[in-house]
């Protein structure tokens, strides 16, 4: 953890790189202490059905969810969310500046009694 979730309407498909905003967030929050590198991971979701609005063809939507683990203090959760959303917003800047675009974004906390995974990439990380 953390998992970085982004849906977006296909429309917006050509002007988006999602690189530079993976590593701006994959920085961002290894950065703060409480996630570890090896657990980071993004992906991005063309919508290619989807209507934003009263369905005009140059309306787009992009929605990014960020998913973490159970245990860290609500400052914390905040100041992560409130940056995420900044870098976010910034890197849409290109997009809404030249048009019509609904961006947003939540934090999720996973239960820890229903969350299970395994990560054999952590082990590379530990030993820095």
């Amino acid at each position: 953890m953390p998992h970085f979730v982004v849906e977006y309407s296909d429309n917006l498909h050509e002007q988006l790189d999602f690189q530079p905003l993976f590593k701006a967030l994959h920085e961002y929050v290894v950065s703060t202490g409480a996630f570890p590198i090896g657990g980071v991971r993004s992906r991005a979701i063309r919508c290619y059905d989807y209507r934003v609005a009263d369905g005009r063809e140059d309306f787009a939507f992009l929605n990014l969810s960020l998913k973490i683990g159970h245990g860290r203090d609500m400052a914390l959760k905040q100041e992560v969310a409130e940056r995420v959303f900044e870098i976010l917003c910034n890197w849409m800047t290109p997009v809404t500046d030249n048009g019509y675009c609904q961006i947003s974004f939540e934090m999720t906390e996973l239960d820890p009694v229903l969350k299970f995974n395994k990560n054999n990439i952590h082990p590379l990380f530990a030993a820095k």
